[in-house]
């Protein structure tokens, strides 16, 4: 092939083959390969194509500094076991150094700029490289978003070698260093299982423990550096525990020390023609009870559904001597679903022109504009409490609706007509923006809400939706800044939080922290602890949703940017969800946890609009506002 423009106006010939592997599901072995034919070099770094297998080259004899960068960038890219082709353009002591098990990923790459100085001799050169910095992942396998410039060198000196002296790599930062589209074709995101704490067979003795999602990342082929392929190494990465951010709050039902006895060599797991998975554990498992078990093998099932595209029939778990530990079949599974607090709702709710909390049939059929909308049964749907904003109860017997004028609270049914009933709670603040914020429900049943007064501004809980509200005390992250708005997520230990400072609103997600206080009595004290942010790219967000188990749908826009919608997962990676179609103005937006229901927005020039999987926008009522699902 001829030569390839690079990053900032150089050339370089291409130094890395493309080597095309089997198609069809990630999970399906190669029927052959081939043995004859050339070898075809192509430019690097294809999108989002999981068949295609990147191998660099390795360097030249007399290759030049310039080379050996270009070309060992490249090879960071590639599928070498071991990183064997990047190994071979460093030194042996910084071979020896470098742990290719971190990611650092830039937006478009990274730039090497050469910074040789007093080198009179030219014995060594030291290469800049620069970009930005728009995520890390660490050892874990967790995903951080970050928004800031990076800058790391790489120093190259002459080494003997057997052809005399040549170029290389004796100093470089820790770790892949990607661009986005790199990092997108190369690894992909999945959901590990764990259960919230107090929930699990070691807990306090729920009958229906709770997952909770564990987003990670795995390589979408054979990982380098264990040879393991995509099952094998999410199920390692389950084994491994959740990651650090979760922790605190979720525990796993396999023994600590727990891991994979694979026999005779082999690193990989393989689905029988049943798609059914047998997994050997080591002897930490072999003699836990047959409840414990079938947690472990529920994490498992729900684990590699998110991993595949088909539906797993069954998991069984062997005992270190091949024996059957447990089984656990797909159906018999539904038990520990983590939506199955919410499920599918019966209904979709808004605001009508009189706010009255309505609702119509929860369904993606669209039958045109200003479709027949119901008040709901009870003083929010009767007219006799106006509302600004609203959330229905998971179990859709009840809501909760602020007032017109943000000042007051209520929490009424809305499946059977009942006295309005004072206020829950009220805020002093002076505005309407200064008083309480649209409330959110988790699945355990409890409300939260804002209030937004700057004298005294304070996150609270309604336990089970009533009686007096608590204080949430939020602590690493804040900030001074103040929350406008709430989500909680459906297994209660997670919190997406809108905080407004300097004039600027941010997404942010915090983790929910329960702990027994003393006492026999006394409720568990409640905290959000660790916000971190989720969309750090976005100058400012508008509306949140939670759109499943570790996905947002965000309303906002970059700086210098348009309003857009967007699916971002819980760790702040871009979802592999499809983009969503723009609508205009949009002021709130609600998904519902099952992903087969519409979108729901509200526009400001459309009304009320609504988003079937694979349609456009479709307004179903041209006069409404707040649309929310259940949570």
């Amino acid at each position: 092939m001829g030569t390839e423009r690079l990053r900032g106006g150089r050339w370089r010939v291409p130094r890395t083959t493309v080597l095309l592997g089997c198609g069809g599901l990630l999970l399906a072995g190669c029927a052959s390969m081939p043995d004859s034919g050339d070898v075809e070099a192509v430019e690097a770094s294809p999108r989002g194509d999981s068949q295609v297998r990147v191998y660099g080259m390795a360097p030249r004899k007399g290759a030049q500094p310039n080379e050996i960068v270009e070309g060992f960038l490249e090879a960071m890219t590639g599928d070498d076991p071991q990183f064997a082709t990047a190994r071979k353009y460093l030194t042996k002591k910084a071979s020896q150094k470098w742990n290719p098990t971190q990611v650092t990923v830039l937006d478009d790459g990274p730039v090497p700029q050469d910074q040789r100085a007093n080198d009179r001799e030219g014995g060594a050169y030291t290469y800049a490289l620069t970009g930005t910095k728009i995520a890390e992942v660490n050892g874990q396998r967790a995903y951080q978003p970050v928004n800031r410039s990076y800058h790391e060198t790489l120093h190259l000196s002459r080494q003997n070698g057997p052809d005399g002296k040549e170029w290389r790599i004796d100093g470089l930062p820790q770790g892949l260093v990607l661009g986005e589209s790199d990092f997108e074709r190369i690894y992909r995101s999945v959901n590990k299982y764990y259960f919230a704490s107090g929930t699990s067979s070691e807990g306090a003795g729920a009958a229906h423990p709770w997952l909770v999602a564990d987003p990670v990342y795995v390589r979408k082929r054979m990982d380098p550096q264990t040879q393991m392929d995509p099952v094998t190494q999410t199920v390692e990465a389950l084994l491994s525990g959740p990651t650090n951010w979760l922790k605190p709050v979720v525990g796993s039902s396999f023994p600590t020390g727990t891991a994979l006895k694979l026999e005779d060599g082999a690193k990989s797991l393989a689905f029988d023609d049943r798609n059914a998975l047998t997994v050997p554990l080591n002897g930490k498992a072999s003699n836990v009870g047959q409840k414990r078990c079938r947690e472990m093998a529920a994490q498992l099932l729900f684990t590699l559904r998110d991993l595949t595209s088909y539906r797993v029939g069954q998991v069984e778990l062997q005992r270190s001597d091949g024996s059957t530990l447990c089984v656990l079949g797909g159906d018999q599974a539904e038990d520990f679903a983590p939506e199955r607090a919410s499920g599918s709702p019966d209904y979709q709710y808004f605001l009508d022109p009189k706010q009255r909390l309505v609702r119509m049939v929860a369904s993606t059929e669209i039958t045109g504009a200003d479709d027949e909308a119901d008040p709901v049964p009870g003083p929010l749907g009767n007219g006799e409490r106006r509302l600004s904003a609203v959330a229905v109860a998971r179990n859709e017997r009840h809501a909760a609706g602020v007032s017109l004028d943000a000042r007051s609270l209520y929490v009424a049914s809305v499946v059977s007509d009942s006295e309005p009933g004072e206020p829950v709670l009220t805020s002093s603040g002076k505005q309407g923006k200064d008083r309480l914020s649209a409330p959110s429900w988790d699945g355990r049943g409890d409300l939260w809400v804002a209030d937004r007064d700057p004298r005294q501004p304070r996150l609270l809980r309604l336990a089970g939706g009533e009686g007096k509200a608590e204080e949430v005390k939020v602590v690493d992250g804040l900030d001074g800044a103040r929350i406008e708005a709430l989500k909680v997520s459906a297994d209660g230990v997670r919190i997406a939080l809108l905080v407004t400072q300097d004039g600027r609103t941010t997404l942010k997600l915090g983790r929910v922290e329960r702990h027994e206080s003393d006492g026999k009595h006394h409720k568990p004290e409640v905290s959000v602890v660790d916000l971190r942010p989720i969309a750090p790219q976005m100058e400012e967000v508008t509306a949140v949703s939670w759109a499943g188990r570790s996905r947002l749908v965000v309303v906002g826009r970059e700086s210098g940017g348009v309003q857009q919608l967007r699916y971002l997962q819980t760790d702040g990676s871009t979802s592999d969800a499809q983009s969503v179609p723009g609508v205009n103005r949009v002021t709130a937006v609600a998904s519902a946890d099952d992903d087969r229901l519409p979108l729901l927005a509200h526009s400001v020039e459309d009304g009320i609009v609504r988003l079937p999987p694979g349609a456009n926008w479709k307004t179903v009522v041209s006069k409404g506002s707040y649309p929310v699902y259940p949570g």
